[in-house]
């Protein structure tokens, strides 16, 4: 289901569709579990269209929750919302990938499709989910009512950046069919096309219709497959567009940086006080040690976390270190409550200074960086 009918191409008018009712996370590991007990098996693929990420969020936790050993993946929308904490916490609970609509790679198309999403943001998703450990796979389009030639070749430009920067790892192109229940279907007028209606049967919805552009879209699959299957080797960055093609296309007008540009746009959140903190790493091995502040010398705790593959330190002054492994303790998703940054806050903030100072301070940087989640 695609969460809110944001997809015109899309049959979103079909009752099992525009009715879908999100199952609670708990009920959906409870059925998980049984489908382990049963079967023996711990590989899922959840099969919404566009899983939406605050359940997904949800059912991460409770599988964290339970110490269950998974893999699975699912749908998504490439919504701005998957950030960089959120995917680290779906690749702890088991997500090995995830598989999105890029479409037409084109911010005006994207618009008229009503995805909900830009071409900046999905760069910057995918990001995310690559950098986090999370195979991402591209449902790709070509042939959209209005799309131009232009157009097209430029879709084919925005592709070729984003595997050339590994942030997208598999895809596949499909052509655009016209559907009877999809928003277009239904108001073919306002996406100006004139459909050739015929009588339509059950599972034969397919409609054959005339675009007023008179592009051949058809002449491009071939190349637009054949260049998506290189980038998929990661072969053939180099080679111009036209060398994909037998027939003339334009130059594209897409900058040959222009993704990379996308992902050097500050997407920083500022933390608001009901965020969600989630510690999804272990206990600290504890250490005494003795640190010097303001020429004084002060009793201080070294904090080891050891990972799967590696290990860091901390080191806070005792009374310091002993609030920050009890907030720890409160923020692991076995946690009776979810612990809130303003909660955090307010506890750090009736015992010393200002919060901000320590939120950004190196312990807590290097904390956050390995399993310390804003969520």
């Amino acid at each position: 289901m695609l969460l809110g009918g944001k997809c015109t191409f899309c049959d979103v008018s079909l009752d099992y569709i525009k009715l879908y009712e999100p199952v609670a996370a708990g009920i959906l590991v409870d059925r998980m579990q049984e489908l382990i007990a049963q079967t023996g098996e711990s590989g899922f693929h959840f099969v919404d269209e566009a899983a939406p990420p605050a359940l997904m969020r949800a059912v991460a936790l409770e599988i964290l929750k339970r110490k269950l050993s998974v893999t699975w993946w699912t749908n998504i929308r490439f919504e701005k919302n998957f950030t960089q904490d959120l995917c680290h916490l779906l690749k702890a609970s088991g997500c090995i990938a995830v598989s999105g609509g890029l479409e037409v790679a084109s911010d005006r198309l994207l618009k008229l499709i009503d995805k909900g999403v830009t071409v900046s943001q999905v760069a910057q998703v995918t990001r995310n989910l690559t950098e986090s450990g999370i195979m991402v796979h591209a449902y790709l389009m070509y042939g959209y009512p209005t799309q131009t030639v232009q157009e097209t070749v430029d879709s084919l430009e925005m592709v070729r950046q984003l595997f050339e920067l590994g942030i997208i790892q598999s895809g596949y192109w499909h052509q655009f069919a016209l559907t009877a229940h999809s928003p277009v279907g239904l108001n073919p007028e306002e996406f100006g096309i004139t459909p050739k209606l015929n009588p339509i049967s059950f599972a034969n919805n397919d409609v054959q219709f005339d675009d007023p552009t008179g592009v051949n879209h058809e002449q491009f699959s071939y190349g637009l497959k054949k260049s998506l299957f290189n980038y998929m080797h990661g072969i053939g960055f180099e080679l111009d567009l036209q060398d994909w093609f037998d027939f003339r296309i334009p130059q594209s007008q897409i900058d040959s940086h222009y993704i990379e540009d996308c992902l050097n746009q500050d997407s920083y959140r500022v933390p608001k006080s009901n965020h969600k903190l989630v510690w999804i790493g272990n206990s600290p091995l504890v250490g005494s040690s003795r640190i010097f502040k303001k020429g004084l010398e002060i009793s201080a705790l070294k904090l080891q976390f050891h990972q799967a593959i590696d290990w860091f330190e901390i080191e806070l002054e005792e009374s310091r270190a002993d609030w920050l492994m009890d907030q720890l303790e409160k923020s692991t998703p076995a946690a009776s409550t979810m612990m809130t940054y303003g909660a955090m806050k307010n506890s750090y903030e009736s015992q010393w200074e200002q919060f901000d100072t320590f939120w950004f301070s190196e312990p807590m940087e290097e904390l956050k960086a390995n399993g310390f989640l804003i969520l």
